[in-house]
């Protein structure tokens, strides 16, 4: 172990990129690598490697000036290995620059040889010295696609799709929200936000309300989720713009609810605090066991099953809560590998598999009931115009806005439109359809 006491940490910090790099989601990767680690160690890891991915185009961006031929040519151990200890250099300012310095060289000696070891040694001292100057990216007037593929660490086709539909100031906005580390949020399911206050305060942890009109209260950087879950049992870790979904819904009392995609289980204990009965399936049986032990937790009544949302295992029931799979792109700041995941494809991918989940729900919704489809990305093929195809194809089914979140959540139509901001919350859109008949 090093003075600064992490060398295990950047180790898992290692294992955890490795996986991500083989296509493994981040967050599982985490899961799997910090099993048994010591907490200080963990906490390392964990900064570090979410740092690394949500950096990654920045940190090649800066490291490939002093590597002959760039960055891409070198064998992937050497790449990963540099770029993690560019991010201890240049972003994380409790380690000392010769301990991310000779960490680094021990690491690649012993995965590729001396002469690794020598090439590495050069860049990182040659990366200390000149530091992560902006001057050193493209202009951002001049080569908007430029500064944020580098400096806003975002891959060129993303950029470019978002630059289509929006203006730079609105990009760059969006980009350093992505960038920001996020704070956790928390949902009571019966408590008042200034109640929750008080309890995390004799707890010894800190929050703050969160407001948009909910009862969330935002975690400070000192406080851990688990922590606040156990002085806080009949709560939920989630977003507010997760939490503004089920706001949105506008559920009666006593209905019957169905969610057939509802692992990790935010949205169905949130609603099931209010209405007759929930039901709650998923396809997954590893997440509808999280969803069981959440609803233990809090002493919610929830029904769980494992089924697949395409033969959904109902007849009819009055409300179904259709929380599809998609693109994510509202939640790059909390899970920063996916933009890296995704492809140019993805977003046409993605729609097929919604409008089926769409169709093979909608019969079940007894006449006068309700649809809520939502989904946690900002892709308009994904929400508006899936929404408006599905809308054509079922005349018996209405757009039904709610107003029961504030109106700079609604777009002109109606529909739940949250963006994320540098605050720390997701994006997140949702319609609200009535079957009239």
């Amino acid at each position: 172990m090093t003075r600064d006491g992490c060398s295990l940490g950047r180790q898992t910090a290692f294992k955890i990129r490795e996986q991500v790099e083989r296509g493994r989601r981040l967050d599982r990767a985490l899961g799997s690598c910090i099993q048994g680690v010591e907490a200080r160690e963990r906490a390392f890891a964990h900064e570090l490697s979410y740092g690394v991915t949500r950096l990654q185009g920045r940190l090649d961006h800066l490291l490939s000036p002093h590597v002959h031929r760039g960055v891409d040519t070198l064998d992937p151990n050497v790449r990963e290995v540099l770029r993690l200890a560019a991010y201890q250099l240049l972003y994380m300012h409790s380690v000392p620059d010769y301990a991310a310095v000779s960490e680094a060289v021990a690491q690649v000696r012993a995965l590729a040889g001396k002469g690794a070891a020598g090439l590495v040694n050069a860049v990182l001292r040659r990366l200390a010295a000149a530091g992560a100057d902006t001057a050193e990216f493209p202009d951002l007037d001049s080569d908007p696609v430029g500064f944020f593929t580098t400096w806003g660490s975002h891959p060129r086709w993303l950029v470019d799709r978002w630059l289509k539909r929006w203006g730079t100031q609105k990009v760059f906005d969006l980009i350093e929200a992505n960038n920001t580390r996020p704070l956790a949020c928390l949902t009571p399911l019966h408590a008042r936000a200034e109640e929750v206050l008080e309890t995390l305060k004799m707890a010894g942890l800190d929050g703050d309300p969160v407001g948009y009109g909910t009862e969330c209260v935002r975690l400070r950087r000192s406080s851990s989720p688990a922590a606040a879950l156990v002085a806080l049992p009949e709560a939920v870790i989630q977003d507010p713009a997760s939490h503004l979904v089920t706001w949105y819904a506008n559920i009666s009392p006593g209905m019957e609810v169905a969610d057939l995609c509802a692992a990790p289980g935010g949205k169905a204990l949130t609603i099931a605090t209010g209405v007759r009965s929930t039901l709650a399936a998923d396809c997954s049986e590893s997440r509808m066991r999280m969803v069981q032990e959440n609803a233990k937790r809090t002493g919610v009544k929830v029904n769980c099953v494992v089924a697949d949302a395409h033969n959904p295992p109902i007849k009819s029931t009055d409300v179904i809560l259709l929380d599809v799979p998609c693109t994510g792109t509202g939640t790059l700041a909390r899970h920063p590998d996916i933009r890296w995941r995704l492809s140019p494809d993805s977003v046409s991918k993605i729609t097929r598999v919604q409008d089926r989940l769409l169709d093979s729900a909608a019969p079940l919704v007894r006449v006068g009931g309700l649809l809520i489809y939502s989904t946690c990305t900002l892709e308009p093929e994904e929400n508006h115009s899936l929404v408006e195809g599905f809308l054509l194809r079922n005349p018996g089914f209405e757009l039904e806005p709610s107003d029961t979140v504030d109106g700079e959540f609604l777009d002109e139509s109606g529909y739940l439109c949250v963006h994320p901001d540098k605050d720390g919350r997701d994006g997140s859109f949702a319609a609200r359809l009535r079957r009239m008949h």
